[in-house]
């Protein structure tokens, strides 16, 4: 049987497919999936994804262990534990912890794609473990870029990119957006963060000051660990 791998550019057309027919893939590069990919491989218990900020902070009155984390634009929220930098999330941090986070762009794709057979989180730093484990799954693939507030962004697609360079010879049909993905890829590979240095959220971060969470967000197969929603929970797959 052929098996579709496709790839969504941005949430608002996530419509426009048949999203229980999937395995999806949620893509948010700078910062959230990066940095749950690495929390997860530092031994947080699970990572609880939120919509809303009030949602997040409704977890701190449940007086249980929950670490809060909140970011919109780009920075904390005030009165949270800290935001979607992947340096909160060393394993001195979270091993042991519940996080419950919300992010701008990464867990509005994630709830938008709660139908899918299955959501697992992907990032440069979990790259090749994920792709290794897509292609024992015979399913068919929907790669999720959360893009920036329901728009296209590179960062995200041009991983799309990179996840499709791993499994286009594996048996999949391409979709016009992935085929996309992977001739982005093909142009940045060589050099992928001068290729980003251009992109406008990396602009956003840098007005921040956090250049340091880009440079760490590309840094290519860091971990393997595979974050997979179970009920509303990030945990990892075994």
């Amino acid at each position: 049987m052929k098996k579709n791998l496709d790839v969504c550019l941005t949430p608002a057309l996530i419509p426009l497919y048949n999203v229980q027919d999937y395995i999806v893939v949620v893509i948010d590069i700078f910062r959230a999936t990066s940095s749950i990919c690495y929390g997860i491989e530092n031994g947080a218990e699970a990572i609880i994804p939120v919509s809303e900020v009030e949602e997040c902070a409704a977890y701190r009155d449940k007086g249980l262990n929950y670490l809060i984390a909140a970011e919109r634009d780009g920075k904390v929220v005030d009165g949270f534990d800290f935001g979607n930098s992947p340096f909160s999330y060393k394993a001195e941090k979270v091993a042991g912890k519940t996080v419950v986070l919300t992010t701008t762009n990464g867990t509005h794709a994630l709830h938008l794609s709660r139908s899918a057979k299955k959501i697992v989180i992907g990032s440069f730093l979990n790259l090749t473990a994920l792709c290794n484990w897509l292609k024992t799954q015979q399913e068919n693939i929907l790669l999720v870029c959360a893009g920036w507030k329901n728009n296209f962004n590179l960062e995200d697609t041009l991983f799309a990119g990179a996840v499709i360079e791993q499994l286009k010879n594996s048996g999949y049909t391409l979709d016009d957006p992935a085929i996309a993905a992977n001739d982005l890829f093909q142009i940045g590979k060589n050099d992928i963060s001068q290729y980003l240095s251009k992109t406008s959220h990396g602009e956003r971060l840098k007005k921040l000051g956090i250049e340091k969470d880009i440079e760490f967000c590309l840094q290519v197969d860091m971990t393997i660990a595979i974050p997979v929603l179970d009920g509303d929970k990030l945990v990892k797959l075994v």
